[in-house]
């Protein structure tokens, strides 16, 4: 079996943020009825967080839960776990409507920091990034330029991004871009 590597391999660019490959990160993609409380548990248990909700996602010490649209969680979690955190997801949802995929491997993750990381997502992407609409706690599911991604804030001044590992490195080359210094807006 050959060796799981991220997309970027600790790629990092500083500018008016820092834009980072976050390595290797388990994804579990699960659909179902986000309202059947055994799903919720099940989820919640494999977490080891909150169940999240509506455009939410739940995160503590490196897991998580990402609310991706009324029928689908990504549960996020060490690269290591995830393999098995699926195989006991789908056995306690035996019997249940659902889907439980293990997609660590098709996503990449990036951190964007520093006092502008809001300015450079709002250079890419459609979705209002001002703090009096997007904050602490949320998940948006856009796109940055033409690519489909999702981000939510890990940090006061630092968002995540996770987007297909087909495209990791044309999203971190439009990161890197809006980062470049002289870049500055200062709408936020």
């Amino acid at each position: 079996m050959s060796e799981a590597r991220s997309a970027l391999q600790g790629r990092s660019f500083d500018g008016i943020a820092r834009i980072e490959d976050m390595g290797l990160c388990g994804m579990i993609t699960l659909r179902g009825d986000l309202d059947d409380g055994t799903l919720q548990k099940a989820v919640t248990s494999v977490a080891g967080v909150d169940f999240p909700g509506r455009r939410k996602a739940s995160l503590a010490e490196g897991r998580g839960l990402l609310w991706m649209s009324p029928d689908e969680i990504m549960v996020l979690l060490p690269h290591a776990d995830a393999p098995g955190a699926a195989r006991t997801l789908a056995a306690a949802l035996s019997g249940t409507h659902h889907l439980v995929a293990e997609v660590s491997d098709a996503r990449a993750v990036l951190r964007v920091s520093g006092p502008a990381a809001r300015e450079v997502l709002a250079k890419l992407t459609p979705a209002d990034v001002s703090p009096a609409a997007f904050g602490p706690g949320e998940i948006c599911r856009t796109r940055l330029a033409q690519a489909a991604a999702a981000f939510w804030m890990s940090g006061e001044d630092s968002l995540d991004v996770v987007c297909f590992r087909s495209v990791a490195q044309y999203v971190f080359d439009l990161l890197a871009t809006a980062a470049a210094p002289g870049g500055e807006v200062g709408h936020f």
